[in-house]
């Protein structure tokens, strides 16, 4: 091969791979935001047809705790309870006319009621989980903070360096956090905001502990140290109370499970032994 067909197949190529990341671009410019599962919206669909009624006081601050994006509003939650609600009373309708006595009206009743308060358990089982799995991470996350704050990173910087450094729940949440003060949010806020999405125990002492850094000139490495001690004795506690909780439902396996199977063992070799 001579040297003008090598440079020319090394052209095409650089040409081709140049060709493929451009058309890369522009697709993911094109590419449609994800969207709502097609059940969701149908349900939210309906509610908005139906009229949803108000939304309780604290349905924001669980739907942010719930990890939800900034996007999702409450009257959408609301839409999708009522929709929910209008689905089960109509699929229960059939069931509670072939029911007998008063057993059909109180399905008739129930059915949407159950419909209605469905996203809400949906809702806390997510909150409770978001928590778990950021009191697990509190602690390394803390840690982090304090070595790069006593690198001499600014408590904004720190912020954004560990939630790139971290994977999981809080790292997203800071992450998100440090992008709101790149683009000009009052720190305030954003502190304010990141309290309320992380449904764990000390996020609310370690906003506090950011706010008087930056108001008041407070160090913030010794801080930090405290509460990552603090964060890993309540860690420490949650695993030793599950541990506890674990030994009953042990107890309770083997008593209904490995105790028959071994007598129905022992019956067998006795029932063999005597014919």
């Amino acid at each position: 091969m001579s040297l003008a067909a090598l440079l020319a197949a090394v052209a095409a190529a650089l040409a081709a791979a140049g060709i493929v990341d451009l058309a890369a671009v522009i697709g993911a410019r094109g590419a449609r935001p994800r969207r709502r599962p097609a059940v969701v919206a149908a349900l939210a669909r309906v509610g908005r047809r139906l009229g949803a009624p108000a939304p309780p006081a604290d349905l924001e601050r669980r739907i942010a705790a719930g990890g939800a994006p900034p996007s999702l509003r409450v009257a959408d939650v609301m839409a999708v309870k009522a929709g929910a609600a209008l689905v089960a009373l109509l699929a229960a309708l059939p069931l509670a006319a072939a029911l007998p006595g008063r057993l059909g009206p109180v399905v008739a009743l129930g059915a949407p009621a159950g419909g209605f308060l469905v996203p809400d358990l949906w809702l806390a089982r997510r909150i409770r989980r978001r928590g778990r799995s950021m009191a697990g991470e509190l602690a390394d996350v803390l840690d982090l903070l304090r070595v790069a704050v006593d690198a001499g990173l600014s408590p904004g910087r720190a912020l954004h360096e560990v939630g790139q450094r971290r994977h999981g729940a809080l790292a997203a949440e800071l992450r998100a956090a440090s992008a709101r003060i790149d683009l000009g949010v009052p720190r305030s806020t954003v502190l304010e905001t990141l309290e309320r999405r992380c449904p764990t125990e000390g996020i609310a002492t370690l906003t506090a502990a950011l706010l008087r850094a930056e108001r008041h000139g407070a160090p913030l490495g010794p801080a930090l140290t405290a509460l990552a001690t603090d964060a890993r004795a309540r860690h420490a506690q949650r695993l030793r109370e599950r541990a506890a909780r674990a030994a009953p439902k042990i107890q309770l396996v083997v008593a209904l499970l490995l105790v028959p199977a071994v007598m129905l063992l022992v019956g067998a070799a006795l029932a063999d032994a005597l014919a």
